[in-house]
């Protein structure tokens, strides 16, 4: 699952080709662009969400629905043709193509529970009446389990997701999309359908999709966010509505130190969180943060997201509306429009683009440290040195020195100014962190101020480096460290690499306090020498191939048998790569029940890499509980065509 391999490592690494060479950056937030065309979406992506660091766009649901104005219209789906007011199937796929060439993904809203509220005759799919379910009347009762999930949603007609024949249509839409490059899927109104049923589905889809799904908890209901972590993450409206809560003023922020632990939220890696959606923007007002609550409060509890180490966060992007069922505006925002007039583009805000790339530089510290309130709502806290933020919700001037934990030297104020990372500057305030960890902050009231290590001023390091030194670390140099040359804004190494699971690491020091990227950087290119560089303010790395023969990828399905399981425990397989967990139970490669209890799942591997793998049961939320290993000898074969590799316990 690419939540459990990627994300919740606090890593999300995008791979594209780049002048020749392979781009890594680490990527840990994404946006909802919500209603945003797909020729606006691939010049968005060019401007400003590949360069300030985003991972990936919610888009709107492509699909051919019915034509109205009103926004919800696109949630009334007729057929799965790739058709609509955000632009053709033509267009769809550019978006994707252009903007996986900056490293930003593209997550399909897909609406998959109901069809449009009609008739339930759907020919361009076909669906006809026995496709679904027999209830035919609207939810009336949300605590009982089976109205919910089989009965009509405000007279959307609801699917028979239980019937083999829907999911087949189903996934056939989602892996059309795969196919055009969709790199994930918001599964819309999950609470609708059993975790089975989506988890039937999922078992068809193609390659490995990020998925997460719109499950809304409420005490005493019967259907929990909990029952669908086995399937993929989840969204926790518990963290929007808590600031909506602190953020409106309703409480001092101090409580939201020990949020990551709070009684019946989601687990941080089963999580997606954000401060508005677009259905509670309209539908929940009183209790949810937006743009309407004005932009300053609107900006700190975004940054507050963006800081706190809990969950993957969505930043939303809306539009100025005055009624619940407002559509988007006429033109779009490079299409006739702008940001800041019909279009709001919250993602934009200074403080709100900026701590994506405060998220991305802490991203290998995800703990809360040095925190620091005032006993009522001015709070600051750090993420393990590599960042530090503070925020003032009271009326009253933040005026304080605090211990941030962070290396010596000056740091750009990135919530009251950008950094040039190229020429070592700052077009706002500047904050020195003294050689105790300590810094005077000055934050105006309903302000913020945010440091982090990748915005460290030039300090008379190499031509204008953040780093004194980087280090290359891996198979060529057996891990020991490699001293880099600085030239032209970047550090370089050339390193020969062996066919054997070629991968290393760019270190700051002479150990592992701080390394890129989180995850071993591995060598797909098959053997050869490289020329390696590293941008010590972005993090954004390349390894181009300048000699040497093979490279090239084959397809691998592993397979384990008999793979009984109980209630939250999953099956992988593990072995001697980095894709396969390196013998680690905790970063192994999670299968999918695809013919219970036969478990699989397809990764490329370089061509000619030697494997060695085994089964592995074990809990999905600890690695270390409910393990149970394949008996016998590992499984070994050389990886040199597509294949299927079985084990069995």
């Amino acid at each position: 699952m690419l939540k459990r391999l990627i994300i919740f490592t606090t890593l999300v690494v995008a791979l594209c080709s780049n002048s020749g060479g392979v781009f890594a950056q680490s990527r840990t937030a994404f946006v909802h662009l919500f209603e945003w065309s797909w020729n606006d979406i691939a010049l968005e992506c060019e401007q400003h969400l590949g360069p300030k660091g985003f991972a990936a766009v919610q888009v709107s649901p492509p699909q051919k629905s019915i034509t109205r104005s009103e926004w919800w219209s696109r949630y009334q789906p007729l057929s799965y043709e790739i058709t609509g007011r955000s632009g053709n199937r033509n267009q769809f796929k550019n978006m994707i193509d252009r903007c996986k060439a900056v490293g930003v993904d593209i997550y399909v809203d897909a609406v998959i529970n109901h069809m449009a509220a009609l008739d339930r005759n759907y020919p361009e799919v076909p669906y006809g009446a026995n496709d679904f379910n027999g209830c035919a009347r609207d939810i009336s009762n949300y605590n009982d389990r089976w109205e919910v999930q089989n009965c009509d949603l405000v007279g959307l007609n609801d699917l028979k997701t239980s019937s083999d024949y829907v999911r087949q249509r189903i996934a056939d839409y989602m892996n059309d999309l795969i196919g055009l490059g969709v790199a994930g899927f918001r599964i819309d109104a999950s609470k609708h359908m059993p975790s089975g049923d989506i988890a039937a589905i999922k078992a068809r889809l193609n390659g490995n999709p990020y998925i997460f799904q719109e499950v809304i908890g409420a005490p005493g209901e019967p259907i929990q966010p909990s029952e669908y972590t086995s399937v993929g993450d989840v969204t926790e409206f518990n963290f929007e509505r808590t600031m909506g809560f602190y953020f409106k003023g309703r409480g001092p922020l101090k409580d939201l130190r020990g949020l990551r632990n709070f009684d019946g939220w989601l687990a941080s890696q089963d999580a997606v969180i954000f401060v508005s959606n677009h259905d509670d923007q309209r539908q929940n007002t009183n209790n949810t943060l937006t743009y309407k609550d004005s932009n300053a409060v609107y900006e700190l509890g975004e940054i507050f997201a963006l800081a706190y180490p809990y969950g993957y966060p969505k930043v939303m992007s809306s539009y100025k509306f005055n009624d619940h069922d407002q559509g988007p505006p006429a033109n779009g925002v490079h299409s006739g429009d702008a940001c800041g007039a019909n279009w709001v583009c919250e993602h934009r805000f200074r403080g709100v683009a900026n701590m994506v790339g405060f998220r991305n530089a802490t991203q290998t510290e995800f703990t809360l440290t040095n925190w620091w309130d005032n006993g009522n709502s001015q709070i600051a806290f750090g993420r393990g040195g590599l960042g530090f933020v503070a925020i003032n919700r009271e009326n009253g001037r933040l005026t304080r020195t605090l211990q941030t934990g962070m290396p010596a030297g000056q740091y750009c104020d990135i919530v009251n100014g950008n950094f040039n990372s190229d020429a070592g500057s700052c077009s706002g305030p500047t904050i020195t962190v003294n050689g105790d960890g300590t810094a005077q902050f000055d934050v105006k009231q309903i302000g913020a101020s945010a440091i982090h290590v990748g915005t460290k001023m030039g300090d008379g390091n190499p031509g204008g480096a953040v780093w004194d030194n980087a280090y290359f670390r891996g198979t060529p140099n057996s891990w020991s460290t490699t001293a880099m040359t600085f030239s032209d804004g970047l550090w370089r190494t050339t390193q020969t690499f062996a066919a054997n699971n070629p991968r290393f690491k760019i270190a700051r020091f002479q150990n592992w306090n701080e390394a890129y990227p989180n995850q071993d950087f591995v060598i797909t290119e098959g053997a050869g020498t490289y020329d390696i560089t590293f941008n010590d303010s972005s993090k954004q790395l390349t390894a181009t191939k300048t000699s040497g023969t093979g490279g090239g990828a084959v397809d691998i399905q592993f397979e384990c048998d008999n793979g009984t399981t109980v209630m939250g425990q999953s099956v992988y397989a593990v072995g001697n790569l980095a894709v396969l967990g390196d013998w680690n139970p905790a970063n192994a490669l999670i299968l999918n029940p695809t013919n219970y209890p036969t478990w699989s799942a397809t990764i490329e591997v370089p061509q000619g890499e030697n494997v060695q793998w085994k089964c592995l049961k074990r809990n999905e939320n600890n690695p270390n509980q409910g393990v149970v290993w394949e008996s016998g000898s590992n499984t070994s074969f050389p990886a040199n065509q597509n294949k299927t590799t079985t084990g069995s316990f």
